[in-house]
């Protein structure tokens, strides 16, 4: 099984401008990467760590044991981070990390049927305990279900060509491994695309586990519960590897660091005009540098993106 190996640690990190005594969220706990280098930076501050799988909390609190009371593993969607933090007593944080890509260990693991390359039962859930399965999307949606899902998450041009394989072959019998969506998925495209660099699969797998998982709603939720509950002077960090998870940070990021369009239309003077509460840390994305590409395959697709809330938040303008 390959090690995950986590995606932009240091930079994360160091925009974050971890506080010693500050309370923060690693909002995607996997095997611990960004938590440990942020709790190596607490003295007497707390971290908590949101992961659905079980295995990443198992693994990464093992990890983290000998952080004692600084850590705190949650076993939950992160969707929920107001609501988990409530029942610890937490409505304000100083700082959040988010790494949005699916582990190495999970695709590495058949029965969690995430990967193309290795047969497995068709699941795709990031909590094994709840949820639709790949093989209810698979099985269940309509023909023009599966075309919207593979053409808005994969972004996959044949996807009409696709769903529609996909149901000639369920038609005989139910799809129910990764190998056998595969070959669906074959069906589906034309010879030129199945020469073609990278696996003809890649895009659909990727569609169907993104409705498995809801992810980009469950995103978009996420990072506005972050905003209500960041203290003046706290930062949110994301990392993002597609571009529709990339494109809802953008805008969660430019809509909370901008003035209200209303304010713009009023006759006032610019040293008049209010102040958003967020400003942008990071203009432009951070990618990965030489080293890094060199080092990790996973770090090719990565941008990070950097938020923070003011520091006079709250005062007078």
């Amino acid at each position: 099984m390959n090690e995950h190996v986590t995606v932009l640690p240091e930079v994360s990190v160091e925009l974050l401008d971890v506080r010693p005594d500050g309370t923060y969220v690693d909002a995607t706990l996997g095997y611990g990467g960004h938590s440990e280098r942020i709790l190596k930076k607490l003295s007497n501050g707390h971290l908590y760590g949101f992961d659905q799988d079980q295995n990443a909390i198992n693994a990464s609190s093992e990890r983290l044991a000998c952080f004692g009371d600084l850590f705190t593993p949650v076993h939950d969607n992160f969707r929920n981070l107001e609501k988990d933090l409530a029942e610890f007593g937490v409505y304000g944080i100083d700082g959040m990390v988010m790494d949005l890509g699916v582990s190495s260990p999970m695709f590495d693991r058949p029965e969690r049927g995430f990967s193309y390359n290795t047969d497995g039962p068709l699941d795709m859930r990031m909590n094994q305990e709840k949820g639709i399965r790949a093989y209810d999307v698979v099985n269940g949606y309509s023909e023009r279900d599966l075309t919207d899902v593979i053409r808005k998450y994969g972004e996959e041009p044949f996807a009409p060509q696709i769903a529609k394989s996909i149901v000639r072959a369920r038609s005989v019998k139910p799809l129910e491994t990764t190998f056998e969506l595969v070959e669906a998925i074959k069906a589906g495209l034309p010879e030129r695309v199945k020469r073609s660099k990278g696996h003809p699969a890649k895009k659909t797998f990727q569609a169907i586990r993104m409705e498995v998982n809801d992810e980009l709603k469950v995103l978009e939720e996420c990072l506005h519960q972050a905003l209500g509950l960041l203290k003046p002077g706290g930062r949110i960090a994301v990392i993002s590897f597609h571009s529709l998870e990339d494109r809802i940070v953008k805008t969660v990021f430019k809509e909370a660091s901008s003035i209200d369009e209303d304010f713009k239309k009023l006759p006032l003077k610019e040293s008049e005009m209010p102040k958003p509460d967020f400003e942008l840390v990071t203009k432009k994305p951070i990618t990965a540098d030489e080293k890094e590409l060199e080092e990790n395959h996973r770090s090719h697709s990565a941008k990070l993106r950097v938020l923070k809330r003011r520091e006079d938040y709250g005062e007078e303008d």
